[in-house]
């Protein structure tokens, strides 16, 4: 399989989930899973494995961050391992871009784990999901992680706002909504000053926050996943055409929403055309490190 080749592609999805393993194992238990459909209406099992996950994409002609989270610490649910992410993506390298999650309450040995996966396996950045995850991102027990991704020049990538998961659950599942405030995300923005960032998801009930931090910090960037393009808040259109587009990134939240879905409605929204490619495509390898001439050489 060839290395991914920017020139060929049309858009760049920096937000996809690898939410069931070669093994059969799920990413979340099954009464989180549940209550995520539910509240994404999505009818029946859509959990692809990563090899078609692959060729949905290479179908299409763009390219996909890949990755898990690692929560079970909270959750007490075993991950899908990012070891195991990372060699199917190495699979394909053509279409997939792969990113890891350790959760940081693994400590120095979380520490570890992260160098070994972009040193050993080729990740390219890390997910996180606070409310899942039972840490607020300011937790100076995630620094230490913080500082690893720094040095090694990875991106790090955080839930923000509203999630489906545990949406109707008695509790909410145990998630507090209040660690995916992106406010939080100033701190270590402050903190780990060289530290790559991207906020996930228009940040509902924050929006405003979000789009506060990623004007005023520079290493602060936002994807546009988990909401169809027409339910966007007016604010969010306005920055992304002006004071963001070189730090607003294409994300789809597949397979709960899919590119062809999310791509139909950002369409239709009054996003100037030369800002368009920007968001697709530009931003995101440009941050990724794929506009280089060695990006992702096998």
């Amino acid at each position: 399989m060839t290395a991914l080749n920017l020139d060929e592609l049309t858009a760049i999805d920096v937000h996809t989930h690898a939410e069931i393993s070669a093994s059969g194992h799920r990413s979340l238990s099954p009464e989180l899973s549940a209550a995520s459909a539910a509240y994404f209406k999505v009818r029946g099992a859509r959990e692809p494995a990563i090899p078609e996950i692959a060729a949905y994409y290479r179908e299409r002609k763009m390219a996909a961050v890949v990755f898990t989270v690692d929560a079970e610490h909270a959750t007490g649910h075993p991950p899908i391992p990012s070891e195991e992410v990372a060699a199917a993506c190495a699979e394909h390298p053509d279409v997939l871009i792969p990113f890891a999650s350790v959760d940081p309450w693994r400590g120095r040995a979380g520490v570890r784990l992260a160098r070994r996966l972009v040193t050993e396996h080729g990740v390219r950045g890390f997910k996180f999901h606070p409310g899942l995850q039972g840490f607020a991102p300011d937790d100076p027990m995630a620094y230490p992680l913080y500082e690893a991704l720094q040095e090694l020049g990875v991106p790090a990538l955080f839930h923000t706002g509203q999630t489906g998961i545990g949406a109707g659950v008695p509790g909410g599942g145990g998630i507090r909504l209040k660690y995916s405030n992106p406010m939080l995300v100033d701190d270590v923005a402050t903190d780990f000053p060289d530290l790559k960032i991207i906020l996930a998801h228009p940040s509902f009930p924050w929006q405003d926050e979000a789009l506060a931090v990623a004007t005023h910090k520079p290493t602060v960037h936002i994807d546009l996943s988990g909401w169809s393009p027409k339910y966007f808040p007016p604010q969010l259109i306005r920055y992304a055409n002006t004071l963001l587009k070189d730090k607003v990134l294409f994300g789809s939240d597949y397979p709960v929403i899919t590119p062809d879905r999310w791509l139909a409605d950002f369409a239709k929204l009054d996003i100037e055309p030369e800002v368009r490619p920007l968001i697709l495509k530009d931003n995101a390898a440009r941050l990724l490190g794929l506009d280089k001439s060695d990006a992702l050489a096998v």
